[in-house]
């Protein structure tokens, strides 16, 4: 996967295969009988968590989320294979909670700053607090992107692993 040429934070991908859902879903979890302790893997339903384990996890590894869909028009011979990497959900809800900090802060700035332009008031701490939340944001970008690249050799990691359970 070409993730240094992603603009995206959580990188998608998709896959058809040729099988049944319940056939690809037998894979995953027969691979899970045998499989490194270096790896956790959770399914439920069509759903299918994978991540990183064990003395490897970091704070920054990554998750690859599964989704296993019919395709239509195969009768049910095929199936599309969503999959989506991402951070752990506590550091992405941690990144999401700084964003809308972020977002609310140069919002209510916004608002002061107009309040003050009609009442002519002086207004350029609002703006000068509304750049720094400019600032902050897109450091807030560079930050995640650092992380995610620390997280390529182990998102490799997964995705050697997933293909090695398809290819089974």
């Amino acid at each position: 996967m070409k993730t240094n040429k992603e603009i995206r934070l959580r990188l998608r991908f998709l896959k058809n295969v040729d099988e049944n859902i319940d056939v690809i879903k037998q894979k995953f979890i027969n691979h899970r009988k045998v499989i490194s302790p270096d790896f956790f893997m959770k399914i439920r339903d069509n759903y299918i968590q994978f991540t990183i384990s064990g003395e490897k996890h970091q704070y920054w590894s990554p998750h690859l989320s599964i989704v296993l869909e019919e395709m239509e028009g195969n009768e049910k011979n095929a199936t599309h294979i969503r999959g989506l990497f991402g951070p752990a959900q506590t550091m992405w809800t941690f990144f999401m909670f700084l964003h809308f900090f972020v977002a609310g802060t140069f919002l209510l700035f916004g608002m002061f700053a107009y309040s003050n332009y009609t009442l002519k008031e002086p207004m350029m701490m609002d703006l000068v607090i509304m750049f720094f939340m400019v600032i902050v944001w897109f450091l807030l970008y560079v930050i995640a992107r650092q992380l995610r690249e620390k997280g390529n050799d182990q998102m490799n990691d997964l995705e050697n692993e997933f293909e090695k359970i398809l290819a089974s």
